[in-house]
């Protein structure tokens, strides 16, 4: 019997994901496992290095990059992504690779933009900051409202100082990325893996909030799917903010999250508790198993470890919509992985 994850038993498999196939007892692979792609999901996929979170997260994007009616962006902070472009038998895979990708000053909301330059809004530079935000649409006017602003010449330096930051980093552009751009058919893969921490929660910030705003507006039709790897690293800088508002509130306008991580400890507890989807490959560490296991569900009825897969490839997944619990084995990807570690005999081959 097909099992949609996010519908139950016996759904259609229209508008779902191929993840995989059961895993029998004896090991052997059972009946196709799906996932739901028509409504709105919060999906977190953890995993420690080498066990298949990075590649699992990729076939997510296969599937969303055919499937109709969603708007699937992806967040590459290591530039494993971009074999997504790469032929493949059969249907091809719909992607937009955009490499060093820009966002418009105004993508961020005023707070936003205090909290990124690390300035208090009750602070001097930081309600320059501020005003200077709400009232120009890109740096360089953000900039020159702070310079003839009637405050303090110290307030106006450091202000100033922290505009110009922000310039350095190369992610501000009046003709960045806006929701419109990122609301079509074809997955787009936002390459980031250039940027330092703070210029790459920037454009996560920026992407995650246009998307949210973009839904609430009505002014993209299709259903967004915000996909980041790596995701404790934002997380840890600016645009937590933004992905917290899509994990409480994204079911409503209809935006959807996949967080892919191999630190569940560092991705706050609001991520593993409103996420209705989990799927764990292998973890050891303590504290990530600790993470997961305090914000279990009340229908498993054993701690989490007791259950995690020990082998590559090998899932356990969580649904929280149906309450039920599946091992499974993750379907081969379509197109190459970049994801995998360098190793020093091949270059030693090689040459």
């Amino acid at each position: 019997m097909r099992f949609v994850i996010g519908r139950g038993s016996g759904a259609e498999a229209e508008q779902a994901g191929y993840l995989g196939r059961y895993r029998a007892l004896d090991g052997s692979e059972g009946a196709a496992l799906y996932v739901d792609l028509d409504g709105p999901h919060a999906m977190l996929i953890v995993g420690k290095r080498g066990y298949g979170k990075s590649y699992t997260l990729g076939v997510v994007a296969e599937e969303l990059a055919r499937a109709p009616g969603v708007a699937p962006v992806l967040i590459d902070p290591m530039g494993v992504f971009s074999t997504l472009d790469a032929p493949v038998e059969g249907d091809p895979v719909p992607v937009e690779v955009v490499d060093e990708p820009a966002i418009s000053a105004d993508a961020l909301d005023p707070r936003s933009w205090c909290s990124l330059l690390g300035l208090s809004p009750e602070s001097g530079a930081g309600g320059l900051v501020w005003r200077a935000a709400q009232e120009a649409r890109t740096l360089e006017g953000m900039r020159r409202r702070v310079e003839t602003a009637d405050a303090p010449g110290v307030d106006v330096r450091a202000a100033i100082n922290h505009v110009d930051l922000a310039d350095s980093w190369g992610v501000f552009d009046p003709d960045g990325l806006e929701a419109a751009d990122l609301g079509g058919s074809k997955i787009t893969v936002l390459d980031v893996s250039g940027f330092d921490a703070a210029p790459m929660n920037a454009v996560c910030r920026g992407v995650g909030e246009a998307l949210y705003r973009a839904r609430i507006d009505g002014t993209i039709d299709r259903l967004p799917w915000l996909l980041i790897d790596e995701a404790h690293t934002f997380f840890d800088g600016v645009a937590e903010s933004a992905l917290r508002t899509i994990l409480s509130r994204g079911r409503a306008p209809g935006v959807s999250l996949v967080l892919a991580t191999q630190r569940p400890s560092a991705v706050s507890e609001t991520a593993i508790s409103q996420s209705d989807v989990l799927v764990s490959h292998r973890l050891t560490a303590e504290v990530d198993i600790a993470a997961l296991n305090a914000a279990r569900p009340t229908y498993l009825n054993q701690p989490l470890d007791e259950r995690l897969p020990t082998e590559p490839g090998e899932v356990v997944v969580i649904d929280d919509a149906t309450e039920t619990i599946h091992v499974a084995r993750i379907r081969h990807r379509d197109t190459p992985h970049g994801g995998d570690s360098p190793s020093a005999r091949e270059v030693a081959d090689v040459g």
